[in-house]
């Protein structure tokens, strides 16, 4: 039986992209930076930091939010700081070491737990050990925390790790991009490009040697640095590239030896029972539920050409309410009750499009995903900003900068999400582990939370009225109403035959039976 920490089964998450949340004044900026309301860039810093979160934590309390994930915040010369120089330095630009300091004071004050993104399989090309192979090649005691083109180094030949360089002096180069992924390239093809293997041949990215002990010795001591710092947990960037299942284990057992309460969560895109058997991950980013719910409530509003442009939303189908109920078993049957409470249940985030332009904009569609996320098992995630309406397609588009003007907010949208939470958080039958579908009828779904039954759910992402069985009892009222049912009221009845709902189109509800 997995042991997840017990606090994240009361979680509802915030995900906040630091350069791009909020900027303090506190914070001095040593130049210019990209237009805070300009469109995103891939090189551009709009400035956002630490104490910008500090300062709106108001905020983030407000919308239901008790833990926060930040995409990486280590020194990094890269807006996302997936390119990491020091893993022991938070980046000057957020602030530093002392922003994160005060972070975790006023956010453990509200009882806002900090969960840190950890990418652990590669670095930038400026982290010092590489930078030290970099200049002193074969000589270099750090040349095993990579995976060199062995024979080029000793024969004295340089890293090419900036391969786009040559083209200021007119010599020809083939390749890549420095900033852009390079989906043919494999391990081999890499090191006699580059001299040495890059994530993705991306030759800002230098994996990393995890076999190598000094390199295992250094990135554990890593996660138990942080955890002593204050941090809650980690979330774990593509984990599955680091295919040991022995540095997962210890990694784990560092961690809770330093906090018992440490959450670790991993980037799996698709169903891995295997990486939250208890020996390594708490939990995985549940991708999977996100592309489904995505397909149930999207209907004819889904984005189909947006869709289609992403890794792994592509594959996103349409589906009624009993292909929704029939994937929404398969995924908790996946997994230990003890998992599927912890699971981090996102709709998107820095790596996909934003939800609401996936479900082409739909206000009402976007609500009933919420209202999903806040009654399933699992910690609901919102990633910064959809709470207020912000679109965006393939990233740099999704990671767009908040609009603290509020006059640009979709205020409707935010008081649903605020609600929700509000809901999720009173009830603890949405934060328990059973989960019984009552019905399927066309495009609908009604599904009942907890062992005794109390409350009901009922999601009809359709265009007519649906009539729904909430199973047996002699009533009930409606808690929370969603979409168009915000506006009237739908109607619950008792009879023999046990509760219905007559949920209006493109509505939702939890109900209180009686």
């Amino acid at each position: 039986m997995p042991e997840t920490p017990a606090w994240v089964r009361d979680a509802v998450f915030y995900q906040v992209f630091p350069d791009r949340f909020a900027s303090s004044d506190r914070v001095p900026k040593p130049g210019p930076l990209e237009p805070w309301d300009s469109p995103p860039t891939n090189y551009g810093f709009k400035g956002g930091d630490l104490l910008g979160v500090v300062e709106h934590l108001d905020h983030i309390a407000a919308l239901g939010a008790n833990a926060l994930y930040l995409t990486p915040i280590f020194q990094s010369a890269s807006n996302h700081r997936y390119h990491t120089y020091d893993y022991l330095t938070v980046d000057p630009l957020l602030g530093g070491d002392a922003a994160l300091r005060e972070l975790l004071d006023r956010a453990h004050e509200r009882g806002i737990r900090i969960v840190l993104d950890g990418v652990f399989n590669h670095t930038g090309r400026g982290f010092w050990p590489f930078h030290h192979v970099l200049e002193t090649g074969i000589g270099s005691p750090y040349r095993n925390w990579f995976h060199y083109d062995e024979a080029a180094l000793r024969e004295g030949r340089p890293l090419n790790a900036y391969p786009a360089g040559r083209m200021r002096s007119g010599q020809p180069d083939d390749q890549h991009h420095p900033g852009e992924i390079d989906p043919g390239a494999d391990a081999a093809s890499a090191r006699a490009r580059l001299g040495y293997e890059a994530w993705w041949g991306m030759p800002a990215l230098p994996k990393l040697n995890v076999s190598e002990p000094g390199v295992r010795e250094y990135l554990w001591n890593v996660a138990e640095h942080w955890l002593r710092f204050g941090i809650d947990g980690w979330r774990l960037d593509v984990p599955a590239e680091i295919d040991d299942p022995a540095f997962w284990a210890e990694f784990r057992r560092r961690c809770r030896a330093v906090n018992p309460e440490a959450y670790l969560v991993g980037e799996i895109w698709h169903v891995a029972p295997e990486w939250v058997a208890g020996d390594r991950f708490d939990a995985l980013m549940n991708y999977p539920l996100a592309e489904a719910i995505i397909g149930f409530v999207g209907g004819r509003s889904l984005n189909e050409a947006l869709l289609r442009s992403h890794h792994e939303y592509g594959m996103v189908t349409r589906l009624d309410g009993h292909g929704f109920g029939a994937r929404l078993t398969e995924l908790l049957a996946a997994y230990a009750p003890e998992t599927n409470a912890v699971q981090l249940n996102l709709l998107d985030s820095h790596d996909s499009p934003r939800a609401l332009s996936i479900l082409g904009n739909d206000r009402e569609a976007m609500q009933l995903a919420v209202l999903l996320q806040a009654t399933l098992p699992g910690a609901p995630c919102v990633y910064y900003g959809d709470e207020v309406g912000v679109t965006g397609g393939i990233d740099p588009d999704s990671r767009r900068a908040f609009p603290w003007d509020e006059g640009r907010w979709d205020h409707e949208l935010l008081d649903s999400m605020r609600a929700a939470f509000a809901v999720r958080h009173a009830e603890p039958w949405l934060r328990s582990d059973a989960v019984t579908i009552t019905s399927a009828v066309g495009p609908a779904l009604a599904f009942r939370r907890g062992d005794a039954a109390e409350l009901s759910v009922g999601i009809n992402p359709g265009d007519e009225p649906i009539r729904l069985a909430l199973g047996g009892g002699a009533g009930g009222s409606v808690i929370l109403p969603m979409g168009r049912a915000r506006a009237s009221a739908p109607a619950v009845t008792g009879a023999d035959g046990g509760v219905t709902i007559e949920l209006p189109p493109r509505s939702g509800a939890v109900v209180r039976l009686a």
